[in-house]
């Protein structure tokens, strides 16, 4: 389901820090390069390059990046280069720093597109960088309806486990189609379901909705298009139940947009190549009967379009 491709040789991380030093040296930097080595290379082995290039060097790579490339370049190049938590803990501090409700989105995705463990992962990595809980952050910059949504899905840890109770799925269907007919949206009893039960459970509950009503769930959260809460619930549900459909429209929308969303594009790519690009692409082809590299290549330019290529393994 990744896109990522690494070589079936792998030189050594102290030779992958030698071929980065001399990228960075000279007349110029050897973007090229940059791009050879770390877009070809997975978590654990950009992990080691990192520990590897500051004990060379006594400099951490990431300064180095930061002093020798720029823009939509360097930023793709950065979040690709640290561990998949701490990458989510970047990007969730700036949603929250730079809170917006269309912000809302990359918290979703950070707390709905991950296994409870890879969730813990990422509180886990913003505590040890900002010095405080993502939760409180989340509480401190976000109110309202989307800070009783968004603080128990960041705080989750949902059961990772198959099982699924039939009649809990029958009764909790029958609590969300109430709740949805009163256009209470944001009962406790909606926000408790959504952001508590097993990912197995809940699809299993809101196709009990589907079949009992006949309109799925989230057709009926339609009300008000321009309603931003009502598209954060969207949001959700399309995160928990279909991952890639709700990437590709978020790569689609980035694309398609006026002028290219480079920040939404590029969350995409960095945050998925190792997990599920591949069937992101494909729902994307199935959705615009457009590759998303071409796609890419048509809407991007220079290193910044050579990196998102290299990580989509074209």
């Amino acid at each position: 389901m990744a896109t990522l491709t690494v070589p079936q040789t792998v030189p050594s991380p102290n030779e992958d820090c030698e071929q980065l030093r001399k990228a960075f040296q000279g007349w110029g930097t050897n973007e090229a390069l940059i791009i050879e080595i770390l877009a070809h290379r997975n978590a654990a082995q950009r992990r080691l390059i990192r520990q590897t290039y500051a004990q060379i060097y006594g400099e951490e790579l990431l300064k180095s990046l930061d002093d020798e490339i720029s823009g939509d370049f360097e930023r793709a190049v950065i979040l690709w280069t640290l561990d998949p938590a701490e990458r989510d803990a970047v990007l969730a501090n700036e949603a929250v720093r730079k809170w917006n409700e269309g912000k809302s989105r990359v918290l979703i995705e950070i707390a709905c597109a991950k296994s409870s463990t890879e969730l813990f992962a990422v509180r886990k990595a913003y505590h040890a960088r900002f010095k405080r809980s993502l939760e409180e952050d989340v509480a401190a910059h976000t109110s309202g309806n989307f800070r009783k949504l968004l603080v128990p899905l960041v705080s989750a840890h949902r059961y990772e486990g198959l099982e699924v109770n039939m009649k809990l799925a029958k009764s909790e269907a029958k609590i969300l189609h109430e709740k949805v007919s009163d256009k209470a949206y944001d009962h406790e009893d909606l926000i408790r379901i959504l952001t508590t039960r097993s990912k197995a459970q809940l699809i299993a509950t809101l196709n009990q909705y589907n079949n009992e009503y006949g309109t799925p769930f989230n057709k009926n959260l339609k009300a008000d298009p321009k309603d931003e809460f009502l598209t954060a619930l969207r949001s959700v549900v399309r995160c928990i139940f279909c991952p890639e459909k709700y990437f590709a429209k978020v790569a689609r929308v980035a694309i398609e947009g006026l002028g290219t969303d480079e920040n939404a594009l590029t969350r995409v790519i960095v945050t998925r190549a190792e997990v599920d690009l591949k069937l992101i692409k494909e729902a994307y082809h199935k959705r615009t009967s457009v590759p998303l590299d071409k796609a890419i290549a048509g809407d991007t330019s220079g290193d910044y379009e050579r990196m998102l290529l290299a990580l989509l393994g074209v």
